[in-house]
């Protein structure tokens, strides 16, 4: 006979916490995907950002981080693994964008400084939890002869 409810893992405040920031970027990201959307119909910058009126170089990263941030901000929000995936695409891109190329682009020293501050959570998450895992993994010994 089974039980009634199945016996449940309990998430342990790390884990809670990573997930808490997961859906804080997410939403960040669901912004950024906004932006750029709300750009490429003509909705912000007074109309100058239309598709038709921009560069090539934008009119290949608007919409391609246009596509990519929303994605992104779904995967984190889920707390999936290509959720974080896509974010470092997309993060990547903004780097290249705005400090590689910045003559064509410009500069936007806040993205590059939150892309940066999410990273260094991200690892720092990251290490917490493979700690917190290896430590559960160690194996349990008596003093008993």
């Amino acid at each position: 006979m089974e039980p009634d409810s199945p016996t449940v893992m309990k998430r342990t405040l790390t884990q809670i916490m990573f997930v808490i920031f997961l859906r804080l970027v997410a939403v960040t990201c669901f912004w950024f995907g906004l932006q750029y959307w709300a750009m490429l119909v003509g909705y912000s910058r007074g109309g100058g950002g239309r598709f038709d009126l921009l560069s090539v170089p934008w009119q290949v990263a608007a919409p391609s981080l246009a596509v990519l941030f929303p994605v992104a901000s779904l995967g984190l929000w889920l707390a999936v693994s290509w959720g974080p995936v896509l974010w470092v695409i997309a993060a990547v891109s903004q780097f290249l964008m705005y400090k590689l190329w910045p003559e064509i682009f410009g500069t936007n020293s806040v993205v590059l400084l939150f892309h940066a501050v999410v990273a260094s959570l991200y690892v720092l998450f990251r290490v917490a939890l493979w700690l917190e895992e290896r430590r559960k993994a160690e194996p349990v010994t008596t003093d008993l002869p």
